[in-house]
């Protein structure tokens, strides 16, 4: 078949692989949870990102602190999350291209991780770094505009007393650079960053060209406590020997 009628049939098709691994995808992480005695531990799901997706930036730091609030007023600060696995990323809604897209990049992941038991454990948060045009009615209607759901997401902008560029100030101190241009637009980088439940940065996916499953992968290893918690006290004897000295 060929002309104009193939041309139609093909992107449908594409669109169609695309849904069915992504429900192959979804359907692999669900019966992987089902067995979480069976989890990796955090080193090797790092070595096998590092080798598989070039995109991954292991981290282990503490988060940079943030106090916002939501579109509501409701005030939302770093440690209110603690327990829970932050997928994090900065955005202003009048962006014109990279921004939809990495919202959209959200969505998907998000899609990925509420098909399974990580939904309750797991808190999606973008911040705008352009409080001034971003309204509380802007905010609140662009995660549902680009498919995110609100269930377990948050859109954050700047406090009644804060500075108009505290947001890009903390994009800043999470790695971003920024230039503004004489149109308003902002040029900076796109990256997905990614905090344990103890509040220490894990991990940044860069770019919009990582595969969603491995975040999802790495953000699992953090919701099954799969590695030794920071600063666990050790205990036995060697321990009471380090502490002679």
């Amino acid at each position: 078949m060929s002309g104009p009628k193939a041309r139609r049939v093909a992107p449908a098709l594409n669109e169609s692989r695309r849904l069915l691994l992504r429900v192959i995808a979804i359907a692999a992480l669900i019966a992987g949870f089902a067995y979480p005695a069976q989890a990796h531990s955090l080193d090797e799901v790092d070595a096998m990102l590092q080798s598989d997706e070039k995109y991954f930036q292991t981290l282990d730091r503490p988060a940079p602190d943030f106090t916002l609030r939501t579109a509501d007023g409701r005030v939302v600060r770093l440690a209110d999350l603690r327990g829970k696995v932050v997928v994090l990323h900065f955005i202003y809604t009048s962006c014109p291209d990279v921004c939809p897209l990495h919202a959209e990049k959200i969505a998907e992941i998000q899609t990925m991780v509420n098909a399974t038991p990580m939904k309750d454990q797991v808190s999606f948060v973008t911040i705008t770094t352009d409080p001034t045009r971003d309204t509380p009615d802007v905010l609140r209607n662009y995660g549902p505009a680009h498919g995110v759901d609100p269930v377990n997401w948050l859109f954050l902008t700047t406090t009644a007393g804060q500075p108009e560029d505290a947001t890009r100030k903390l994009a800043e101190a999470f790695g971003h650079k920024f230039a503004l241009t004489d149109g308003g637009y902002q040029m900076h980088g796109t990256v997905t960053h990614v905090i344990d439940k103890q509040g220490h940065w894990r991990a940044n996916f860069h770019g919009l060209s990582f595969a969603a499953v491995n975040l999802v992968t790495f953000v699992n290893a953090l919701t099954n406590n799969v590695e030794r918690p920071h600063h666990e006290k050790e205990t036995g004897w060697w321990a009471k020997i380090k502490g002679m000295f």
